[in-house]
């Protein structure tokens, strides 16, 4: 990613290299100092100072005290140019072939039940970030529901952005209590696009208590369309307490403490409908991560439009061309002044 700062109007592709430059440079200075040190030391043990130029004729100690310094500077200019540097830009449309996917996750309080760690959606936001990592040219939509749902993102290829969205989510943004799958899967349908479903589908995760119903109508509407469904179960089959937020957990009104438990035969009856499939976190450690390997690329894609791409214009060459005219420097100087008959 292009360095948010700038100089000259220069930017840099990799900032963070130009700390291995300057220590490169940092190092050849040291060891060009502690060189011209032991020369200096040696030529005395061999000849008297005062002897130099009789015994050494045409050496000169400022010739290379230069070299180290042109040498130097070559190795940080060439350091420098390894971060990339670029001035000016080219916008380009950019096109690129993938699926467009709705991702729906339940908010509903029992997905803060911790029958997994740390809870059942703190698991789901996990998945769909790992999710967004394998992405590509791929087109993404977020929802999610409770007994209401929200739209939290439409169709975007800016997974950056959707990572930041699902990290956010919680359960104190729902309007309605309780959950309503059938109305996900309808809300997802509607934020297609496309003709066809060959290169659409659904991404739940939930753990399948749709307390409001119309779950297999929607999925029947969806199955119309050509458009999959693929769930991934969270929760177990032994489930857990829902806590309220005050420490405590829900009650029923008999006032005993409702346990939620994953409802996975009825999810996976869902997913069928559609030809899609069912996953849950006992069945697989990375559920998503397989279901993306599996399933999803085996699916077909589409052109989709991913608006301008900046392409940046190198200009490492500029950093190179002073390097080489160092170093031509450095092999020409030479360390010793040259004699008037044109020898050394």
């Amino acid at each position: 990613m292009i360095a948010a700062t700038t100089w000259l109007g220069i930017e840099l592709l990799r900032p963070g290299d130009v700390l291995w430059g300057v220590l490169a440079a940092l190092a050849l200075a040291v060891l060009g100092v502690l060189g011209l040190a032991l020369r200096r030391s040696g030529l005395a043990r061999l000849v008297d100072p005062r002897q130099f130029a009789r015994f050494v004729p045409g050496f000169d100690p400022g010739r290379a005290r230069w070299r180290v310094v042109c040498a130097v500077a070559a190795a940080l200019a060439l350091g420098l140019a390894l971060t990339g540097p670029v001035r000016g830009y080219t916008l380009r449309d950019v096109e690129r072939r993938g699926l467009d996917l709705v991702v729906a996750i339940d908010t509903s309080r029992s997905m803060l039940v911790q029958d997994l760690s740390p809870s059942r959606l703190e698991r789901a936001k996990r998945e769909v970030k790992g999710l967004l990592d394998r992405l590509s040219g791929d087109r993404v939509a977020l929802l999610a529901f409770a007994g209401d749902v929200r739209d939290v993102a439409p169709l975007t290829h800016d997974r950056r952005t959707l990572a930041a969205f699902v990290e956010g989510l919680d359960t104190n943004e729902n309007l309605v209590g309780g959950t309503d799958v059938g109305a996900a899967i309808d809300r997802a349908l509607a934020l297609f696009d496309g003709a066809t479903g060959a290169h659409e589908a659904i991404v739940l995760l939930t753990d399948g208590e749709d307390l409001a119903g119309g779950a297999t109508q929607a999925a029947e509407r969806a199955k119309e369309r050509g458009i999959r469904l693929y769930i991934v179960g969270m929760g177990s089959s032994e489930g857990g307490k829902i806590p309220d937020g005050q420490g405590g957990f829900v009650r029923d009104e008999e006032g005993k403490e409702v346990v939620s438990a994953l409802e996975a035969d009825s999810l996976e009856r869902l997913s069928k409908i559609t030809g899609g499939d069912f996953l849950t976190t006992a069945r697989a450690a990375l559920p998503l991560e397989e279901l993306w390997e599996k399933r999803l690329t085996k699916m077909e894609t589409r052109e989709l439009w991913a608006g301008k791409e900046r392409i940046p214009h190198d200009r490492y060459q500029w950093l190179v061309a002073v390097a080489a005219l160092f170093m031509g420097v450095e092999t020409a100087v030479g360390d010793r002044r040259r004699r008037s008959g044109g020898t050394f």
